[in-house]
């Protein structure tokens, strides 16, 4: 299951037509979350959001309006068996991206954050920074994913430090996607691990990619507490969606 997360809100129709592209693509079915803390507008939701993707020529999709707080997003993800979600990002404000990261904090599946203005989701490039930090690994098997059902070329950008960790986990990654004969190229970055992500984002305007994976913070510093952690600042200024896997030694797989 892919889902959407929405929070009262209208979905771009873009939005709409990405996860309906990408469920063929992966063969699994899609729907809608949306959860509210008031009962008495369960109904009225699911109404709302059926007549919405009637009208928008998806009548199929199935709808789930639960009474919740945001805060359980990963509960329902996990009942729900999501593989992967898509989480409307109708306010792109500090405060606001703030707290949809804590939503996301204890996610198992990748998440993309989609903005309100973003086309249809293009995956024909997708870039990969690579840092040192060992759990970069697990962005492989989703990068696999794209390269195997949607065709992506992928680019594969592992950081300029001193160390060998980046470079080790490039061939770590190489390995994976030379057993499916995938299509990629490998590109050293001019940035360190510290500013790889920033770096990507670039190059993925550059070369027209539509789609760069991320590492999420592994854990919260001060400076992250105070003033937001790397990918909330990353997330704001991004002209190209994010797809963030949390750094967890549990992660689902996007596909078997």
């Amino acid at each position: 299951m892919i889902l959407i997360f929405v929070q009262n809100t209208t979905p771009p129709v873009a939005l709409l037509q990405s996860v309906a592209t990408l469920s063929v693509q992966l063969k699994k079915e899609w729907g809608i979350l949306c959860l509210t803390e008031n009962a008495d507008l369960v109904s009225v939701y699911e109404n709302q959001y059926g007549e919405f993707l009637k009208t928008n020529g998806f009548p199929e999709v199935s709808i789930f309006v639960r009474q919740a707080r945001c805060e359980q997003l990963a509960e329902f993800c996990e009942q729900l068996e999501a593989s992967f979600l898509f989480f409307q990002l109708h306010d792109a404000s500090h405060r606001y991206l703030r707290r949809a990261l804590n939503f996301c904090r204890d996610l198992r599946i990748p998440y993309l954050f989609f903005k309100n203005s973003f086309s249809v989701l293009n995956l024909e490039k997708v870039v990969v920074p690579i840092g040192f930090l060992e759990e970069e690994i697990e962005k492989a098997q989703f990068a696999s994913a794209f390269g195997r059902f949607s065709n992506a070329e992928i680019i594969l950008l592992p950081a300029n430090d001193y160390g060998s960790k980046a470079a080790t986990t490039t061939d770590k990654m190489k390995t994976i996607l030379d057993k499916f004969q995938l299509p990629y190229t490998v590109e050293k970055a001019q940035s360190d691990s510290f500013k790889i992500d920033k770096e990507a984002i670039e190059k993925a305007v550059e070369m027209g990619a539509g789609l760069v994976i991320i590492s999420a913070s592994r854990d919260y510093g001060l400076d992250d507490i105070l003033f937001g952690p790397k990918e909330l600042h990353l997330i704001r200024k991004s002209p190209v969606p994010l797809l963030l896997v949390n750094p967890r030694s549990d992660l689902y797989a996007l596909c078997d």
